[in-house]
């Protein structure tokens, strides 16, 4: 099931006007505070009636201004994650994950409770009250009640913000299961080009409430109009290899053997790393008595150079791409052009564990 999300809505000195489709998997609205990241998940929920346009998922119409259809909230089926748990504190963990129930219908198809309860790993809360649950245990409840009510969409508000980064380390690879578990939609809202990373299959980037940029999120970050020249990245797909005793993992790509931290997937596993532009450097010839053990060779697919200092060199490595922020006098003293082989290095510490997800993403056509 596809959402479709077409509305213009005018606010005092803001006006709202977008329009994408959202297929099954995690589609991540991404953007600075205040590009109407918020405003346009509350239009899903009901909770924004638009001036006009029309919001679907299939044949299931919740919004249509010009037919004059409003599916009021609590009929939209809709599984909602916010920044905070919102749990029942007088209720149980097991108690809380029921509630949703109570609201599914009952032709619908509903989640095996025990299936979810293993899916996020919290078999051993069931019996707890909120209040002794940590912050990213009480997302994980979260996102159970909201699966269990049967839902058509769930929506998450950026689910990770109230957390710190231990428990976003936490949390991250249960929305990464759901993803990969669920068949319905996941409207995901954030503002850090690591969750994209980590989690979306599509990204629809916003800007001054206009859709910026949408696609696949190796598209997406490395669109400099819509992430700018500090904000662009690459997501590398790459198979473990091995572990090593010194606490590296290898890792095979497109561009070469790559080193990490150890990472916490199985050899044989396919995952993506996301790495910043700025973190990677160039040669020409390839480099040798350096410290940093990732060299990936590729060939020069595009330059882009801006107004300041700044330039940006894709490198293609078969059908991946990784991008290279440097200076512009960098690109004239070196002769960089398109079509030459180039060679790029990263420094394995430069890349954080947060940076390292499941799973290849989804290619999408923009």
């Amino acid at each position: 099931m596809i959402l479709s999300v077409a509305l213009r809505h005018a606010f005092p000195g803001f006006d709202l006007d977008v329009a994408f489709e959202a297929p099954p998997g995690v589609t991540v609205l991404f953007g600075p505070s205040g590009s109407g990241k918020t405003t346009l998940i509350n239009a899903v929920a009901g909770l924004l009636r638009p001036d006009t346009g029309r919001i679907a998922a299939g044949d299931w119409v919740l919004v249509d201004t010009a037919s004059r259809r409003f599916l009021p909230p609590h009929r939209r089926r809709l599984g909602y994650i916010f920044q905070e748990g919102r749990l029942f504190p007088h209720m149980s963990v097991r108690q809380n994950l029921l509630y949703g129930r109570w609201f599914a219908p009952r032709d619908a198809k509903r989640e095996d409770f025990g299936q979810v309860v293993d899916l996020l790993g919290i078999g051993h809360l069931l019996e707890r009250r909120p209040a002794a649950l940590s912050g990213g245990e009480k997302q994980r409840v979260a996102i159970g009640r909201a699966l269990l009510a049967a839902p058509k969409l769930i929506l998450a508000d950026e689910p990770l913000a109230a957390l710190d980064e231990a428990r976003k380390a936490e949390i991250l690879p249960y929305f990464e299961r759901l993803r990969d578990a669920v068949d319905i939609p996941i409207l995901y809202v954030s503002h850090s080009s690591a969750e994209v990373a980590r989690l979306a299959t599509t990204v629809v980037a916003l800007r001054d409430g206009k859709v910026a940029a949408t696609g696949s999120p190796q598209q997406v970050l490395g669109d400099v109009a819509a992430m700018g020249a500090r904000g662009a990245a690459s997501i590398l797909t790459v198979r473990v290899i091995a572990h090593h005793a010194d606490g590296l993992s290898a890792l095979d790509g497109a561009g070469g053997r790559m080193w990490l931290p150890r990472v916490s997937h199985a050899p044989g596993a396919v995952i993506r790393v996301r790495i910043a532009a700025q973190d990677v450097l160039l040669s020409r010839a390839r480099p040798e008595g350096l410290s940093a053990l990732n060299i990936l060779t590729g060939t020069i697919a595009e330059i882009h150079s801006g107004q300041g200092p700044g330039a940006l060199v894709t490198l293609a490595m078969g059908e991946e791409r990784l991008i290279a922020r440097v200076t512009r006098r960098a690109v004239a003293a070196m002769g960089l052009a398109p079509g030459q082989t180039c060679h790029a290095v990263i420094k394995s510490v430069a890349i954080a564990p947060q940076d390292v997800g499941t799973g290849a993403a989804r290619q999408v056509n923009s």
